[in-house]
């Protein structure tokens, strides 16, 4: 039987818009500590790139006009993103400073929360939200 998803891939995997692949790529690993599992380029450009987190895929992107896409980023479209992406990290305050230190905005500074959750928050370059979680036991 033929797969119908590739073999290491999530059936849910988010696809962003990002005005600079390169960019986002160097954010993503200096803040959070993805790592770039594939990364495929047009003539020098980067055009999609899939990014993995403690061996899981968990976000691809391209920039702006890739593929003939009209999409932008929430920063450019001059919007507030609607939705926020949350990861758990293994130590929120650590990985939240990082993020500040790579550039990222903050949103709210960590803190216990009542759901069971240190969490976090902040605001990429792109202006996409991250929600950092560790769970609490």
């Amino acid at each position: 039987m033929t797969a119908f998803r590739p073999a290491g891939v999530p059936w849910l995997t988010p696809y962003l818009t990002v005005r600079d692949a390169r960019a986002a790529s160097a954010f993503f690993t200096a803040a959070f500590g993805f790592e770039v599992r594939d990364s495929v380029q047009d003539d020098g450009v980067v055009m999609h790139v899939e990014m993995t987190y403690q061996d899981q895929l968990i976000v691809m992107f391209a920039p702006e006009g890739a593929f003939g896409s009209a999409a932008k980023t929430p920063k450019s479209a001059g919007a507030i993103a609607p939705q926020s992406f949350y990861v758990y990290v293994d130590d929120v305050d650590a990985i939240y400073a990082r993020a500040l230190a790579a550039g990222a905005k903050s949103l709210s500074e960590p803190q216990d929360q009542f759901w069971g959750d240190r969490f976090a928050q902040v605001e990429d370059l792109d202006g996409y939200r991250w929600a950092l979680a560790r769970h609490l036991s």
